[in-house]
């Protein structure tokens, strides 16, 4: 291993609208794309999602340099309807400001309709 070589998780986005859903989908999700750009193996120590409606996935197996992974994020509509901005905080084994990516969702719930 080279000094200063490190993992980068280099993702292809950190946003996704899921525009309007209806709630009795029951809850949407998203799989958020990433490379590890960087020269180590890549570790996804842990997602944190901001509330308990929104569930990250992830593999914890190491990540090579250069392929990739995904993380996938899903939202509970049911008894949630209205506006929706929820986050997933990344935890890495990267060094620096890569260590922890923030990746955010958002969305409008439709509600039931009422019989």
């Amino acid at each position: 291993m080279t000094a200063g070589a490190d993992a980068v998780a280099s993702f292809t986005t950190n946003y996704h609208d899921f525009g309007t859903v209806k709630e009795e989908r029951g809850s949407v999700s998203h799989e958020f794309e990433f490379t590890n750009t960087g020269d180590t193996p890549l570790l996804i120590v842990n997602a944190v999602a901001s509330c308990g409606c929104t569930r990250p996935q992830f593999d914890t197996k190491p990540i090579k340099p250069g392929k990739t992974g995904k993380i996938k994020v899903t939202y509970s509509t049911v008894g949630r309807p209205g506006a929706f901005s929820k986050t997933v905080r990344v935890q890495t084994n990267a060094k620096g400001n890569t260590k922890t990516v923030v990746l955010l969702i958002e969305g409008t719930v439709t509600p039931k309709s009422q019989r």
